[in-house]
């Protein structure tokens, strides 16, 4: 799965990793319900962490549509409503 992080690069996930994306994007859904800003950017960053460390980064010349664009780390809990709802990011 190619994954985008914005303002930041794209990474190439395998797709052994796909299922503990998605557990995190549904943690994240129901941290914004909550409006727990306080668990919020941790478990974002779990979730970018997630890519950074497992995804093998697409070279900058390389052209190739993302499958998934995540936020960068400085989304505030406010911006993420309109991402973190209902299934998320990452559709079941």
């Amino acid at each position: 799965m190619i994954i985008r992080i914005l303002s930041e690069d794209q990474y190439d996930l395998p797709g052994k990793y796909i299922d503990e994306l998605n557990t995190i994007d549904n943690e994240l859904v129901a941290i914004v319900e909550e409006g727990d800003a306080e668990n919020f950017k941790p478990k974002l960053e779990k979730m970018l962490d997630l890519v950074r460390t497992n995804g093998i980064l697409v070279p900058l010349d390389e052209l190739i549509e993302s499958d998934l664009v995540l936020p960068n780390s400085d989304i505030s809990l406010h911006e993420a409503t309109s991402l973190f709802k209902g299934e998320g990011l990452i559709p079941n």
